[in-house]
């Protein structure tokens, strides 16, 4: 109730100092890129939902020949595509984009019992997650239960963290850590703390707190950047040293991770309260917001330190290699999510500029910069999004997560306007 009406106020407070002729254009913005989204996504349905297999695959990316890829739904952005698709099936109404986000969702079911790495919070909360928000029913959170102690036997007490990887080969050599915990983790942690708070087994919750607590230990600079990767003594659970896997250098800034970290500790604030998270979850921010290499329009550069002096790539990355300073759509959607929500846990200066922050990015995205034409981009809503740099791989493409993220976004820009509590 409290931050319901934290929101309600944040809402009018908008409408007094923009005016309601502000508001509603604001409403109109929303609108428009809502209903281009339902447009390219109901062309994105039009292509086959099975592989040559049978199987269920998921949008993920676009093809060089300008066509949709696809993937398993054991891929780690499997859930976002029908999450999108909640999102925009509460957004609009409509019930065919409802029917169709259940379809999409119940292709996933099979996931909820995966475990070889951590990103099941990804496939399954995303998924599962909203459908249970949007239409619920008692078998999504059978499904979510499972999901979440799959993603719990990743976890090992001794380190503290869920375990992300089962290996990673560094980029300076041929080095293989066997217990890498990456910044992305962060972004599951959500699922847990749901399952907590429906099966009342706070076993659940301790492995978030735990993850989240030696995560901003141990992988937080003082300057509220992040290491990408940090890795785990097995046996001792110490950490060894932080490096990077889809950023620039180690010690450079990974703007997608950084928007992970942004998400990731303000949602721990919320299923908290804990003030070091909020505290983690600002400074983050503010890194992001503050930073001098951020352009006007707040979209990011793929690394915010990619070719300054005093950040070397490892031998091995392609980084090295990519001398253009790409943007990165897909970071810049989630930083807005993110400050949207982080925006309601603060006052004053500070809410403000995470609210007119989140707003400004989602009218850049929102532009012909950014969002493509209709029937164009392999049907996915943004353009100009990077996968990892460092393997060569998803470099200036679409992505549906970065789609998953802008669309969530203006769900909340939505509903904060609407002095309605975003969850």
């Amino acid at each position: 109730m409290k931050n319901k009406l934290k929101l309600m106020l944040l809402g009018l407070a908008f409408s007094l100092t923009a005016g309601a002729q502000d508001v509603a254009k604001e409403k109109a913005f929303i609108k428009d890129n809502m209903t281009f989204a339902a447009q390219q996504y109901a062309m994105m349905m039009k292509t086959p939902a099975q592989g040559k297999d049978g199987k269920a695959v998921m949008p993920h990316t676009m093809r060089k020949d300008g066509k949709v890829s696809k993937g398993s739904i054991y891929l780690w952005t499997a859930g976002f595509f029908p999450g999108s698709l909640w999102y925009l099936a509460d957004y609009t109404g409509d019930k065919a984009l409802k029917d169709s986000a259940l379809v999409y969702t119940t292709y996933m079911e099979p996931a909820k019992t995966f475990t070889s790495n951590h990103d099941i919070g990804f496939m399954m909360y995303c998924s599962y997650g909203n459908a249970n928000r949007f239409a619920p029913q008692p078998a999504y959170e059978d499904i979510l239960t499972q999901s979440a102690r799959s993603l719990c036997t990743r976890f090992h007490a001794n380190t503290g963290v869920i375990q992300s990887w089962n290996g990673f080969r560094s980029w300076h050599g041929d080095k293989v850590y066997n217990y890498p915990v990456i910044i992305d983790n962060m972004m599951n942690l959500e699922l847990l703390f749901h399952v907590a708070k429906v099966t009342g087994d706070d076993s659940f919750r301790k492995v978030a707190v735990s993850h989240a607590e030696t995560t901003m230990k141990n992988q937080i600079r003082k300057d509220y950047s992040h290491f990408h990767v940090v890795y785990y003594d097995k046996e001792t659970g110490a950490p060894i040293k932080g490096e990077t896997s889809q950023g620039y250098a180690d010690n450079s800034c990974w703007s997608r991770g950084q928007s992970w970290g942004i998400y990731g500790f303000t949602m721990c604030y919320r299923e908290t309260g804990d003030k070091r998270f909020l505290k983690t979850a600002q400074g983050m921010a503010d890194f992001y917001l503050d930073h001098p290499n951020l352009p006007s329009d707040k979209v990011a550069l793929w690394d915010f330190n990619a070719w300054e002096e005093g950040y070397v790539p490892g031998v091995r990355s392609r980084a090295s290699i990519t001398p253009i300073l790409y943007r990165d759509a897909s970071a810049a959607a989630c930083t807005a999510s993110a400050l949207l929500e982080l925006s309601t846990y603060v006052k004053g200066s500070k809410s403000k500029k995470y609210f007119d922050g989140a707003v400004q990015i989602l009218h850049s995205l929102g532009s012909p910069a950014y969002r493509a034409k209709l029937g164009e981009n392999a049907n996915f809503i943004l353009m100009h999004s990077v996968g990892a740099i460092p393997h060569g791989s998803e470099i200036d493409v679409p992505l549906t997560y970065a789609d998953y993220y802008f669309i969530e976004a203006l769900h909340r820009y939505n509903r904060l306007l609407d002095g309605k509590p975003l969850f």
